[in-house]
């Protein structure tokens, strides 16, 4: 397979800046695709790849792939930032030295590229004959061709994609006659126009009756957007009669979840938006559109002493099409084997692509402990309830289970992730807490380098502790390619280094996919607001943020993003409503910052030297306390006092609330000032050396 990006040369002369961004992200997206086709990429070419592939259906399906997802990519961004992409596929005997690969195979596939056109896909008539009886596609044969330095013309084919116009590969000129016929055809559409105005004043003078719901006769558009290869697997019921079986229960669950979770080719939802169902639901389609998916895994856990019982159905939610069906009598000692054949059964069932590195993440056993096990468990369903004291009582949780299973690797991982929250959310130093969050993801990843969790928890590290925005994006990156599915990856990659480097589109996509893999959860949600409200698109801000409300009324964090839309938007009073209750849910000192902006704005005078009381009586080891008395000092106009207490901000390495420093409209007075700009850069420029 060749590959090459439509129109790259002319950007660069243009824009080299948005050509090499456009580059990365091009480059990106097609070597996350080519594995789940067991694709091999030989090199690259300029803007262009040179790929190997098993089988000329994998190459077809994995071109076809490219064009969707790049096609999906296309229809929510501006023109200029377009990525289009033509393929050309050819199947051919090759030769492989020192890496690379020669030969006509390789010379016919380079010249067939051309001819797809953008956002096409041109093949052989080899490769057509191999897949025209398995490829769920048409194709549309071209002219006999013939391609430079090949001695014989070609029969060359174009794969007609889904989503786009039949269409010619070579636009034909306008002749006289085509111009002849298109004055037939406006003549004829005149004519069609003047009778449908006749028509309609018929009709409306009419008696009319009672029209059939278009609902009755046309399938539902929704249903019609959800992906068939993908699942949502419901809270199992606990068939056990001691009720502390529950976190046993839930583990089996979402150890069945991870596992699906690391296959690129599925959608799988989050456990933290099927809590909320019970197994066995009566309205199974109902939840199924509400999660966004097709499918549904149900069933119940008994244990009895060191034995357990798993049921487990499959049931394709949208058709009642129970699809399979199984009973596990096992020793408690192979609950992890379970959990593994039950993953690998739905993903065959579901007809995943898997590549061998997913099948070996599947089949891994993470501890052998099995109360060690019980104990993460019980750890993670109190790190998803992020509110109260479930934090530190995860925490705990984490070290029991590591005290039982040193090689524990998800439990660092599970403890590293908790201690990056910790300052958000308690007084507790950020620089005792990140400390212990790196050791404990640097001890993860040297168990388990392909643990995504681990990479995810660094991740944040490198984001908020370093200041690292690019190292942040690298592990963000590389939790989202271990674990496409892992929706907290997604989140705080897009509500992360790509918003605080003004990369909105991608944060946009990011936090828009966070909430297809879990479309409950409030945190996520609310992080899907904040690139919206940073490229000041505000009336999509100010949906979203209400929409997250609704999930739950007593989510501060909502209502802090909500409060600052509201500011942004002008409607002040509204915005102080929003910051008070924020307040009452928290007690977060930002809140009190936040009011003293909107107040200030408002014409109240003493709110600000109140606020910098208040926040003087707040314990000091508080994360973000620098920051929050800018924003009071930036509210009366002294942009000095402003700016010295975000140079102190930079110095306490509060990456939580700095990152963002060169997006925050808040801020916007001090754009310009040269010390507010040294300091941006401070933030936002590439560290010289990648972190460990």
């Amino acid at each position: 397979m060749f590959t090459d990006m439509v129109g790259y040369s002319a950007l660069a002369q243009r824009d080299d800046e948005l050509a090499l961004e456009l580059l990365e992200e091009h480059r990106r997206l097609l070597r996350e695709i080519f594995p789940r086709f067991h694709g091999t990429e030989i090199k690259t070419i300029g803007d262009g790849f040179l790929v190997e592939f098993q089988s000329a259906l994998d190459a077809a399906e994995c071109a076809i792939e490219i064009q969707r997802a790049l096609s999906k990519r296309n229809a929510d961004v501006p023109a200029e930032r377009r990525i289009e992409i033509k393929i050309g596929v050819h199947i051919g005997d090759v030769v492989h030295r020192n890496g690379d690969v020669y030969g006509d195979g390789v010379n016919i596939a380079s010249r067939i590229e051309p001819l797809a056109g953008p956002g096409g896909i041109c093949v052989s008539m080899d490769v057509e004959r191999q897949i025209r009886n398995t490829l769920e596609a048409r194709f549309e044969k071209l002219a006999p061709t013939e391609l430079k330095n090949i001695s014989m013309p070609m029969d060359l084919f174009r794969i007609i994609l889904p989503w786009e116009e039949q269409a010619s590969v070579d636009a034909q000129s306008e002749t006289e006659s085509t111009r002849a016929s298109r004055k037939f055809l406006w003549a004829a559409v005149a004519l069609v126009f003047a009778l449908m105005i006749g028509v309609g004043w018929w009709w409306s003078e009419r008696p009319h009756k009672t029209p059939t719901s278009p609902a009755a006769t046309a399938p539902s558009s929704a249903a019609a957007e959800i992906p068939a290869k993908s699942i949502a697997v419901l809270p199992l019921e606990n068939l056990s009669r001691d009720p502390d079986n529950a976190y046993f229960v839930e583990g089996i669950q979402d150890e069945i979840l991870t596992r699906l979770s690391k296959i690129a080719d599925l959608k799988v939802i989050s456990r933290t938006s099927t809590q909320k169902y019970k197994s066995a639901p009566d309205n199974l389609r109902d939840v199924a559109r509400q999660l966004g998916v097709a499918n549904i895994l149900e069933g119940s856990v008994q244990r009895s002493n060191d034995r357990v019982r798993v049921n487990v159905q499959l049931i394709n939610a949208l058709t009642d099409a129970h699809l399979w069906a199984d009973t596990y009598d096992r020793h408690l000692i192979d609950i992890f084997a379970v959990e593994s054949e039950i993953a690998k059964t739905i993903a065959e069932t579901l007809q995943a692509k898997l590549t061998g590195s997913e099948k070996a993440m599947m089949a891994a056993q993470p501890t052998s402990d099995t109360t060690a096990y019980e104990l993460y468990h019980k750890g993670r369903s109190l790190w998803e309830k992020r509110s109260g004291d479930n934090l530190p009582k995860a925490i705990a949780f984490y070290e029991q289970a590591i005290a039982r299973d040193p090689k524990y690797a998800l439990a660092y991982a599970g403890l590293a992730n908790s201690y990056v929250l910790l300052p958000l959310y308690f007084s507790v130093p950020q620089r005792d807490a990140m400390a212990k969050a790196r050791e404990a993801s640097l001890k993860a990843l040297e168990i388990d380098p392909k643990l995504a969790e681990a990479h995810n928890a660094l991740g944040k590290i490198l984001n908020f502790d370093d200041l690292d925005l690019a190292g942040a994006a690298r592990e963000f990156q590389r939790a989202i390619e271990l674990q496409p599915n892992n929706a907290t990856a997604h989140q705080w990659y897009g509500n992360g280094p790509l918003d605080s480097l003004g990369r909105f589109e991608e944060a946009i996509a990011e936090t828009k996919r966070a909430v297809e893999l879990d479309p409950l959860s409030p945190i996520i949600n609310t992080d899907r607001a904040y690139p919206l409200y940073y490229a000041r698109r505000y009336d999509e801000a100010l949906a979203q943020s209400k929409k997250t409300i609704e999930l739950d009324p007593a989510f501060f964090y909502s209502r802090q993003i909500l409060g600052m839309v509201l500011q942004a938007k002008g409607d002040l009073s509204a915005a102080i409503a929003e910051f008070e209750k924020a307040r009452q849910l928290s007690g977060d000192p930002l809140h009190l910052s936040l009011l003293a902006v909107a107040k200030t704005k408002m014409g109240d005078k003493n709110i600000a030297q109140q606020v910098l009381a208040e926040l003087d009586k707040v314990n000091q080891d508080r994360q973000g306390l620098a920051y929050d008395r800018a924003l009071v000092y930036l509210a009366v106009g002294n942009k000095e006092e402003a700016l010295r207490w975000l140079e102190q901000s930079y110095a306490d390495r509060d990456g939580a609330n700095l990152s963002w420093i060169n997006v925050e409209p808040i801020l916007d007075p001090l754009h310009g000032d040269p010390r507010f700009e040294a300091l941006v850069q401070k933030v936002i420029a590439p560290k010289s050396e990648p972190n460990p």
